[in-house]
């Protein structure tokens, strides 16, 4: 897996770095220290996988990711932060993230939840979503949009998006629901077309505006 991170700490990258490289199929093509220079290194590396801080002067973490998201070839882009109730991540998560990590991730997580969201899911607890979907309550007029979208879905694509709300894997979901992974992996892909979903995370969030999933 080639990994890029974005940091305007010097020391947090290095760190980063230094955890990483210790797996045997993680590579660290690149390090950046602000958005416009992570935009132009995805461009020129190609990584699988971007571990990009949201808080850096000049072009911060969330126009990165707008950004990194109109490429034609988008990696998987997890945001870090130092608190996971960041104001920064749902718009994050919303502009195409696929996931968020704490800086205070322990070293052995990061690396296997890089390898996840290599893999293309979330890289999110079902806990953090609970409480940053909490933060946005009582934007009434989301959760009508939201009904309105799922309606389109079949009762089985609607089971689906609730698995994913609930951040489960395509496994997961294919043993929950007794289907293979290959089915799964259709009725994901045709949900994500229906309703105009970048990933599975703003498909997870989706999810919970429409109040399909517990808060």
């Amino acid at each position: 897996m080639r990994v890029l991170v974005v940091d305007d700490e010097p020391m947090v990258c290095a760190h980063l770095r230094t955890i990483l490289t210790s797996a045997e199929d993680i590579e660290v093509l690149d390090a950046a220290h602000d958005g416009a220079a992570a935009v132009e290194s995805v461009v020129r590396h190609l990584p699988d996988v971007v571990l990009m801080d949201l808080r850096m002067p000049g072009v911060d973490g969330l126009a990165a990711i707008e950004r990194i998201g109109r490429l034609p070839k988008r990696p998987a882009v997890v945001a870090l932060t130092t608190f996971d109730l960041d104001s920064y991540v749902i718009r994050a998560l919303r502009a195409g993230a696929s996931g968020f990590l704490l800086k205070s991730t322990p070293p052995e997580d990061l690396i296997s939840l890089v390898r996840v969201a290599a893999d293309g899911h979330t890289v999110l607890s079902a806990a953090a979503t609970r409480r940053l979907v909490a933060a946005q309550a009582g934007e009434q007029d989301a959760r009508d949009r939201a009904r309105t979208r799922v309606r389109e879905l079949t009762e089985r694509e609607t089971e689906v998006l609730v698995c994913l709300g609930e951040g489960k894997s395509n496994a997961q979901i294919a043993k929950r629901l007794c289907l293979s992974e290959a089915t799964v992996k259709g009725y994901v892909s045709r949900m994500l077309d229906k309703l105009h979903c970048e990933n599975r995370t703003q498909a997870g969030l989706l999810a919970y505006d429409a109040g399909l999933v517990p808060r």
